[in-house]
């Protein structure tokens, strides 16, 4: 939709404004509303969406109204928030709470107040009247409430006092709860026995450990590979701490940089740092600031268990915030991509001891994965202040710890959920359509020949990579088996390979 002279001509009101007044360092809100003299509409964009209202909503210049306006109309952004209210003067909230003392947007500001500054301001607790949802579940996603009695306020934020990112409900994000597709998976797993998910696990561990690290450019030798699908197979029963973080990382990296504890130098994120002052594209949170966001990080990790939140949402936030923290020298991208596991795992996605290979999915997808995290990224740069040392190091002068403190998570909610539907829907599919043709190509063969298993097991591999022929390259392998038996078993191997692709086998019921 194309903006009209009088759209142009509009004034911002609501977050925006605020903003303006309080907060001009912080992200841009993805709404945007503004007065016009026009109708009431919307004009959406990639990356943000203007909220157009007649002029009878205006809330004019007044502080208190344009917080109003935001709480009333807007899918508000955590980080404007925060900061509006860290520099806000307390006497407007408690003006406002004084005039209004049992309405509803009155003592959700201040409840909001007390959440983002820590402050306690002196006005007496509310003690009557109906509870009020601190978010609006129809514009954001949210946890399960717990009351604040002192407002009389349910308080359904998803994350901590110190680490609280928002979900903004989206169409996508909708058609994707309602998708189901933590169902969608056990109805699809549920069509095999426990047997051939069994042989699945091994190569679905390996196959998530060597794409996690190809996404950083690494081949693990074997000894790094057992010791991350060793780590992979323990995620439902980690808990998370400095410590069991710490051990974590020491078990995934080479030895010689194992973390003592969080990080106590400025990491940076660029391109050809090793030939000294490259490209910078993401600036992590000062050494000083790690272990109190990680504090918090470990707080929300422990809420979202247990507030109703879906899985996916969960393993979303938690483990893009952790990455964004990004609080050892090295391990995180993998450290990163193991919460995801451990999230879904802990929300009860498939049978105990199955791994979803989402590393492969977004390895898949790695252009895509890299404009999720530079939708964060980007902008934070624009907003941090920083330089380099004479050692070809960087030093941040300004304060950045709120950017990973308070944030829009929605995006990173919506790539994952993507790339968990893909992992369902082609990984998990292959393979276990795999394993099925395999065992059946298998027990035809043994029919013929009753081969050992190892041997067997390379004849059918060999001879499925080869649409059902043996190479010739590969007859000295089986120099033992006569050519009337060779043609039989290829014959076997081919009509399972017919077979499969033309029945209906097991399916997750994929879709575009």
């Amino acid at each position: 939709m194309i903006m009209s002279e009088s759209d142009r001509n509009s004034r911002p009101v609501g977050q925006v404004r605020l903003r303006q007044i309080f907060a001009p360092k912080t992200f841009e809100p993805f709404v945007r509303s503004e007065i016009i003299s026009g109708s009431r509409r919307s004009i959406h964009y990639h990356d943000h969406s203007v909220e157009l209202y007649p002029k009878h909503y205006d809330p004019g210049e007044s502080v208190q109204r344009n917080l109003r306006f935001c709480l009333r109309y807007e899918a508000w952004d955590p980080g404007i928030m925060a900061a509006a209210m860290k520099a806000i003067d307390p006497f407007e909230i408690k003006v406002w709470i004084h005039t209004e003392r049992a309405g509803g947007y009155s003592r959700r500001a201040w409840f909001l107040y007390e959440w983002f500054t820590g402050k306690r301001l002196d006005v007496p607790d509310v003690t009557e009247g109906p509870y009020v949802d601190a978010l609006d579940s129809k514009l954001h996603l949210v946890a399960k409430g717990r009351k604040s009695k002192r407002h009389r306020v349910n308080n359904n934020l998803l994350g901590v006092e110190g680490l609280c990112p928002f979900v903004r409900r989206t169409r996508k994000l909708d058609t994707w709860i309602q998708a189901g597709l933590k169902a969608e998976a056990q109805t699809f797993l549920g069509a095999y026995d426990d047997a051939t998910l069994a042989r699945a696990v091994n190569y679905l561990y390996t196959k998530e450990t060597k794409s996690s690290f190809a996404i950083e450019g690494e081949t693990p030798n074997a000894s790094r590979t057992e010791r991350f699908v060793r780590a992979l197979r323990e995620a439902a029963r980690f808990e998370p701490s400095e410590r069991s973080l710490v051990e974590l990382q020491n078990s995934i990296v080479d030895p010689r940089y194992a973390a003592k504890g969080w990080r106590q130098i400025q990491n940076f994120i660029g391109d050809n740092v090793l030939a000294g002052r490259g490209k910078v594209h993401f600036v992590c949170p000062k050494p000083d600031d790690v272990a109190g966001l990680m504090r918090d990080w470990v707080r929300l990790s422990g809420k979202l268990e247990t507030a109703g939140v879906d899985p996916i949402v969960a393993a979303a936030l938690t483990s893009f915030a952790f990455v964004f923290i990004h609080p050892f020298e090295d391990g995180n991208g993998r450290i990163h991509r193991f919460l995801i596991h451990r999230a879904l795992a802990k929300g009860g996605f498939g049978p105990e001891g199955l791994i979803f290979p989402v590393s492969a999915s977004i390895l898949r997808d790695a252009s895509g994965y890299d404009r999720v995290l530079e939708s964060f990224s980007q902008p934070l740069l624009e907003l941090t202040d920083w330089e380099w040392t004479d050692g070809d190091e960087i030093v941040v002068s300004n304060d950045t710890a709120d950017y990973f403190r308070y944030f829009d998570a929605t995006r990173f909610v919506e790539y994952l959920y993507e790339r968990v539907a893909d992992t369902i829907r082609v990984d998990l599919v292959e393979e276990l359509r795999y394993l099925k043709l395999f065992e059946r190509a298998a027990n035809e063969v043994r029919e013929i020949v009753d081969m050992p298993d190892k041997k067997l097991a390379l004849f059918v591999r060999l001879t499925l990579q080869n649409q059902g022929r043996l190479a010739k390259n590969k007859r000295q392998h089986f120099a033992e088996i006569t050519d009337e038996e060779l043609e039989r078993m290829e014959s076997e191997v081919v009509r399972a390979i017919e077979e499969s692709s033309s029945s209906a086998a097991p399916s997750s019921g994929a879709r575009s």
